[in-house]
């Protein structure tokens, strides 16, 4: 899902809520999708003269049952709102030529979760969304807020000159297994070490895309090129299997300071997959997270704690 706020006055921001996609055939994805809507209402709150402009990316199937969530799950909401729908095939389009050598490098193969371009659209986003769009936040259908969604919008003003995204840290070793060859032959480095000293990689769960920093961001645009990042690929030994998220990684790892890092409480992921499979001894020092939780990401499947 994508956000923005669209006011009366001038911040044209938004909100995007990421792959509504087959929903009318996934009930899972249905009830997720359910769940962060009721909680983003719980909790929700905007100033007077804003507007939440919602954004779901859904295939046309889907769309009538989107429709239909949208105004069950919308019709307390506290704040004024205004939905646009994206569809999936159209984006895909968009953004095939864009993102096709990052599809090579950051997926595990042809028709697996994250080979789809869609799956990339963060990545690209300021180049496909209107240009009046100048900020937006987007989230996967699989959290559920604990805090108003106003207060992470407020995040964009933390960033540092020369930011153009906001997100947090990784909080699995899924890094530290996928530098292992860079960290093979490079011993001591902080790639793919865990916080608070190392660089564990990001997630791309919730985002903050200044669509407007990335627009005239020389440097970020360049890495967009396909020689830029095979050129990261190779250095770092990189061939990732997560989508946008590799690349945020990749690219924080030489320019960290396109990114601003936000605090894990933003983006509680659940998920522990790598506990279990070879990490045991380092795992809770990624997955430490202190602090009120502001949004859970139940990734993986993981069941989110009731309120």
């Amino acid at each position: 899902m994508a956000v923005s706020l669209a006011g009366r006055g001038p911040p044209a921001w938004a909100l995007a809520v990421a792959a509504a996609l087959a929903a009318e055939r996934n009930a899972g994805l249905r009830a997720r999708g359910e769940a962060a809507l009721r909680s983003l209402v719980r909790f929700g709150k905007l100033p007077p003269g804003q507007a939440l402009a919602l954004h779901l990316l859904c295939d046309a199937p889907s769309k009538p049952l989107a429709k239909a969530l949208l105004r069950h799950a919308l019709r307390h909401a506290p704040f004024h709102y205004k939905v646009t729908f994206h569809d999936v095939a159209v984006l895909t389009e968009k953004l095939q030529p864009i993102v096709e050598g990052m599809q090579k490098l950051f997926s595990a193969g042809t028709g697996t979760y994250y080979s789809d371009s869609i799956f990339f659209l963060s990545v690209a986003m300021h180049r496909v969304m209107p240009r009046e769009i100048s900020r937006i936040i987007q989230v996967d259908l699989d959290v559920e807020y604990r805090t108003n969604i106003w207060e992470l919008f407020e995040e964009f003003d933390h960033f540092p000159e020369g930011a153009v995204i906001g997100l947090a840290q990784e909080m699995q070793p899924v890094y530290r297994h996928i530098f292992w060859q860079y960290r093979q032959e490079h011993p001591g480095t902080k790639v793919g070490e865990p916080p608070p000293d190392g660089l564990p990689g990001f997630n791309s769960g919730v985002l903050l895309l200044d669509l407007e920093a990335m627009r005239q961001s020389a440097l970020y645009n360049r890495l967009l090129e396909p020689e830029a990042v095979r050129h990261l690929a190779e250095k770092y030994r990189f061939k990732g299997h997560l989508g946008d998220q590799d690349f945020f990684t990749l690219a924080g790892m030489e320019h960290p300071g396109l990114f601003h890092v936000l605090d894990c409480t933003w983006n509680r992921q659940l998920c522990s997959w790598w506990r279990d499979h070879g990490y045991s001894d380092v795992f809770d020092r990624y997955f430490q997270c202190d602090g009120h939780v502001r949004i859970y990401h139940g990734n993986c499947n993981t069941p989110i704690p009731a309120e």
